[in-house]
């Protein structure tokens, strides 16, 4: 008979760090964000920090990270103080000298009226009566284990300031355990003396950890690892020293001589700081801090408390990422875990994930001067979630567009996803199959309920086509300081990034070409648009960008030419024959007559010029509502919300047209 094993399986959250199947991190909304800041003006290299800082919807920031930090570092300083050991300490002896007079007062002899005397007259200080009662010779058993307490809890203490978990392993402790850490310790001595003199200590190290490895919990693998270790307890417990005043300095230094009943165990620790200190230096000895709690400590806890605040401080530094030349691979998300929890260093971990990847993922290149910019592949998907909102906003205007049948060119033979504003015919077998596989694959059955396979937008594919028109489209942006002032910098930015996209992935037979213009115009790629910063300087010299216009249109003289004009303000500038900007409020004649005479020539190129007018300035509106009367052009007044869907809808509306005629 074959016998059969079953075993039981148990799922539940994975809780051992970051989930290992978890997926990739999403640059997404990390991009989304620093492409806004970087629209509004801020420098890629401090959009992608700021990012950091501030962190997503699901991941704490630097900030807060920090201010957790902080925080957890005032409630130590705030709720903790450094009187346990001396108030246990204290606890003892009463307890002790309690137990002693009433043992003395059952007995009759003149010794015990002796012994009495010698009670009574002990020195109010603790650790002065600690060492005179060293030579006492007690009589009550009760008194005498815990006067015994006393040393024991001085080396414990001392030992555990230095030694992870001496203070539970010395509980009980015979006098054999005490031999075995005297000889520990001058071992430890003579290994730390070689490592500072400069020589190899290998063998030395090696022959040390197979006689002492079992105080050594963390398991160190070499000299150097062992001294790292101890030299930040011993650091943190010469802080302590440092923290108290100088009362509880000068009971403790008194109170030492008396652990484990002997000054040895003292001056075998004060050589070992000595050679950490020495090993390292760097370690802040001789800083401390100002506990104002209520919650006593040992001084095994001081010290561990006081290196969690060393820890803290130097995570809020790297936290901060303000000092020269910080990363965040300095970050030592290992420390975060231990003083905030888990979810903190998952979440250090995702922004460290992130900056790495939008770093490596091309997001970003520099220019010849060396500054950080976005990339082509960082704009293209800012493009794409920038034009994605605008469809958007279209559908919920209402402003569709529908498939004309017989107008478009011929098929190219490829296929690819539909997308808003796509006007090219579906590819139906490859969208029926796409829905089959969809409905497949979610599981849906075929019954009375789900009668069979549905379409869903998702599954829709398009046959592109070759566009029957090309076109010479520029889009003309005012970039003086006026658009900054009102809000409309970062809109009119947004709309730029959508018709390039729209243009450069849907239409990529015309031609766009951007001019930006204020107290002068100049042509200007997508990528420098988005981090142009704002200038204060005066002047909306259309009349320069209209030259600079008919320049990119008579360079495609069989192309249907497209003017976009975006402006908050009326035509204060031109350029005078020198070629150098004239300006002057209210606008001069001259500036309105040379801006007329280029739209005039504009005009005769056939272009269809859309006026897009941001704001309620009369004259602006007045100059427009001529303007369009004068060379059949339109004028549209969205709100700056608005301004990228009327925009890429005028863009749209314009190549149907063409389509058409």
């Amino acid at each position: 008979m074959v016998q059969k094993n079953f075993h039981r399986s148990r799922y539940q959250r994975y809780t051992g760090g970051p989930d290992p199947l978890a997926p990739p991190v999403d640059l997404r909304e990390a991009l989304s964000e620093i492409g806004d800041d970087v629209m509004s003006g801020v420098s890629p290299q401090r959009a992608l920090r700021e990012f950091l800082r501030r962190g997503s919807a699901g991941t704490a920031g630097l900030d807060r990270l920090r201010e957790q930090v902080n925080r957890r570092r005032q409630e130590l300083l705030k709720n903790r103080n450094l009187d346990g050991t001396f108030a246990e300490i204290r606890e003892l002896l009463d307890r002790a000298l309690l137990n002693e007079r009433k043992q003395l007062a059952r007995d009759l002899d003149d010794d015990a009226r002796f012994a009495e005397m010698q009670i009574g007259s002990l020195p109010p200080s603790t650790a002065q009566a600690v060492e005179e009662l060293s030579e006492y010779r007690w009589r009550s058993p009760e008194a005498a284990a815990d006067y015994d307490k006393i040393k024991d809890l001085l080396g414990g203490e001392l030992l555990d300031q230095r030694f992870a978990g001496m203070k539970e392993a010395l509980e009980g402790a015979t006098e054999a355990d005490r031999q075995r850490i005297s000889e520990m310790l001058a071992d430890l001595n003579e290994l730390l003396d070689a490592h500072n003199r400069g020589e190899d200590t290998t063998e030395q190290f090696e022959k040390f950890m197979d006689s002492h490895g079992e105080f050594f919990p963390e398991n160190p693998r070499s000299t150097e690892e062992l001294i790292d270790s101890l030299a930040q307890r011993a650091a943190a417990a010469q802080q302590f020293y440092n923290s108290l005043t100088p009362e509880q300095r000068a009971e403790l230094d008194q109170l030492a001589q008396q652990a484990f009943g002997s000054p040895d165990l003292m001056n075998q620790l004060a050589q070992m700081d000595s050679a950490l200190r020495q090993a390292r230096p760097g370690l802040g000895w001789d800083d401390g801090q100002q506990f104002s709690g209520d919650q006593p400590m040992g001084l095994g806890e001081g010290a561990a408390a006081l290196r969690d605040i060393s820890d803290l401080e130097a995570l809020s530094e790297q936290l901060s990422q303000q000092y020269a030349g910080a990363q965040m691979d300095d970050i030592d998300i290992d420390a975060l875990e231990r003083q905030l929890g888990e979810q903190a260093g998952v979440d250090a971990r995702t922004l460290v994930e992130l900056e790495k990847a939008l770093r490596e993922e091309g997001f970003f290149d520099r220019t010849a001067d060396g500054r950080l910019r976005l990339s082509p592949k960082a704009m293209r998907q800012l493009g794409q979630a920038i034009f994605k909102d605008i469809a958007e906003d279209m559908s919920g205007r209402g402003e569709r567009q529908t498939r004309n049948t017989g107008l478009l060119g011929e098929p190219t033979g490829s296929t690819r996803e539909w997308a808003y504003g796509d006007t090219d015919p579906w590819d139906v077998s490859r969208t029926v199959a796409n829905a089959v596989l969809r409905t497949a694959a979610e599981g849906h059955p075929t019954s009375r309920d789900h009668p069979g396979v549905r379409i869903d937008v998702r599954d829709v594919e398009i046959a592109e086509t070759e566009a029957r028109t090309q076109a010479a489209v520029v889009l003309l942006v005012d970039t003086s300081f006026s658009m900054e002032m009102e809000g409309r910098w970062t809109p009119m930015k947004r709309t730029a990034i959508a018709l390039n996209h729209l243009i450069s992935t849907r239409f990529r037979t015309d031609e766009l070409h951007l001019i930006a213009f204020g107290r002068y115009a100049r042509s200007i790629d997508i990528a420098e648009l988005t981090g142009l910063q704002p200038r204060m300087e005066q002047g909306t010299n259309l009349h320069h960008a209209l030259l600079l216009a008919q320049r990119h249109l008579r360079r495609f003289p069989n192309a249907q030419p497209v003017v976009l004009v975006v402006t908050d303000g009326e035509p204060t500038a031109h350029l005078d024959p020198s070629g150098e900007p004239f300006f002057f409020y209210p606008p001069h004649p001259q500036t309105i007559a040379l801006t007329v005479r280029e739209l005039d020539h504009v005009a005769r190129l056939g272009a269809q010029v859309t006026f897009f007018r941001l704001g309620d300035d009369p004259g602006l509106a007045h100059f427009m509502d001529q303007i369009a009367r004068r060379i059949g052009g339109r004028v549209i007044a969205p709100d700056v919300d608005g301004l990228g869907a009327a925009v890429v809808g005028d863009y749209l509306r314009s190549r149907r047209g063409r389509r058409r005629g």
